[in-house]
């Protein structure tokens, strides 16, 4: 894992080495999530800042914001997904995965509108890929909230 993409071994994956088969079988799912799907960094970084914020999770907001700033989500998106309050989209690709990924999360399911437009504006493979990814960072949540993983380098919570 320390070898990897990720550079080292922090936060939810340092909690999963207690179980290292969970470890192994985890990482290997994250770095497809993280590397290898067919959405572009900025809507598969777009994704997990909606994932952060449903689930409050700290450290993956943290370390992932400054990601999605450098792939391209403005500022006033961040602020406004950081906040709680209803982001301002101009792509139609944002606009769905946005909006996909927060029905999922706080409604355990999609409607078909916004299943349909999703697949219209991002394709089926993409839905496949952006439905796992969406799974895969409950879990990376889910392990920060259970074991209150602090963000990164001692920053302090952003989330309100």
């Amino acid at each position: 894992m320390a070898s990897g993409p990720r550079g080292g071994v922090r936060g939810p994956l340092a909690v999963w080495l207690n179980r290292p088969e969970l470890a192994d079988r985890a990482q290997a799912l994250g770095r497809y999530c993280r590397y290898d799907t067919s959405l572009p960094p900025r809507l598969s970084e777009l994704a997990i800042l909606a994932t952060a914020r449903v689930w409050m999770s700290e450290y993956e907001w943290a370390a992932h914001k400054p990601i999605a700033l450098k792939a391209g989500i403005a500022p006033d998106i961040v602020e406004a997904i950081r906040t709680g309050g209803e982001p301002v989209f101009e792509q139609a690709d944002q606009a769905s995965v946005y909006a996909f990924s927060v029905m999922l999360h706080t409604q355990r399911k999609v409607t078909n509108e916004v299943y349909k437009r999703a697949i219209d504006v991002l394709g089926k493979d993409a839905v496949v890929d952006l439905t796992g990814l969406l799974g895969y960072y409950t879990l990376i949540s889910m392990t920060i909230n259970v074991f209150e993983v602090p963000p990164p380098d001692g920053q302090a919570p952003d989330l309100e």
